[in-house]
């Protein structure tokens, strides 16, 4: 094989309390990465689509091209790659952009040279190429490439824990047209935080994953209430509390941001989503006085495959 392509989906990361611990792929939305062989070692970027010429093409500053680096790295692949890579997400929306385009190389690379590791054993790629743009965490890009839900009790060493999914959970994602980067978003965070509120939030990241376990959609709902970050983050989104307030008005179980924001995703039934996306997009124009996307997405159980 001398060219592999592999998809990899976007995620929303936090769910709430759970900062930097908690994260879920979602259908539909992702980036596409082309791994072609190269004689010489190394990787190199051929050329992005999709993100308006904004993205690095210098390997080392690419989450894609460190991610694939790093992939070769652990495969003991001497090769080196030619990436080719096509942005589905938008940039700094709080999807999961840089983990998606990380995740989908990751895979591609194992496609391209018939490498079968599981694939947590390759999500310290994933985790280096994040932490060269965002930080040292994984609560995109293991639910990128690992598909489902995911809490992660530990960075280093990496320890995941798979969560269950129930059928009936589906998202509204609301993206505003204007970026967050995460660095701005994590710049705001507190440095130190209230014994009461990291209490609230442990709490709430509990009932999560119960809910999770046992299908408790109201329970999921009031579970995604945060003391720390989300009060910190708010004043970045014009119109943040009267988009939650339309959610919630509309039917929704609960509404926090997604990610870094500014994008806002709520948990709603299927039968309500649909009103519950258009009271988030009316209060964002009303409000926040920006135009916004609507999608309705199930979670992707699969993660990072194949083209």
């Amino acid at each position: 094989m001398n060219a592999a392509r592999a998809f990899a989906p976007a995620t929303i990361a936090n769910l709430g309390p759970g900062f930097d611990m908690l994260g879920v792929a979602v259908q539909g939305l992702g980036d596409q990465v082309t791994a072609t062989r190269r004689e010489r070692a190394g990787v190199v970027i051929e050329a992005i689509s999709g993100d308006g010429g904004r993205l690095p093409r210098d390997p080392q500053r690419n989450t894609a091209a460190i991610a694939a680096a790093e992939t070769l790295r652990l495969l003991g692949v001497a090769q080196g790659v030619a990436l080719r890579i096509d942005k589905g997400l938008p940039l700094g929306s709080g999807l999961g952009s840089s983990a998606a385009s990380a995740a989908a190389a990751i895979h591609a690379v194992t496609l391209l040279f018939g490498a079968e590791p599981p694939k947590e054993a390759l999500l310290p790629a994933g985790l280096a190429a994040e932490a060269a743009v965002s930080g040292w965490h994984a609560d995109n890009v293991a639910p990128a490439l690992l598909g489902g839900a995911v809490l992660v009790r530990r960075n280093a060493p990496l320890d995941i824990v798979r969560l269950p999914t129930p059928e009936t959970l589906t998202f509204v994602l609301v993206t505003p047209d204007f970026e967050l980067p995460t660095r701005d978003a994590r710049a705001v965070l507190p440095a130190r935080i209230p014994l009461g509120d990291h209490v609230a939030n442990a709490a709430n990241v509990g009932a999560l994953v119960a809910a999770l376990y046992g299908g408790d959609m109201a329970l999921l709902g009031r579970a995604l209430a945060d003391s720390i970050v989300e009060p910190a983050r708010a004043p970045l989104i014009p119109g943040f509390a009267q988009v939650q307030a339309a959610a919630r008005a509309a039917g929704a179980w609960g509404c926090s941001i997604s990610g870094a924001g500014p994008t806002l995703f709520a948990v709603a039934d299927a039968a309500r989503c649909a009103e519950v996306g258009t009271a988030m997009q009316r209060a964002f124009r009303d409000h926040g006085r920006v135009p916004s996307k609507v999608h309705i997405v199930a979670v992707d159980a699969v993660g990072a495959r194949a083209v």
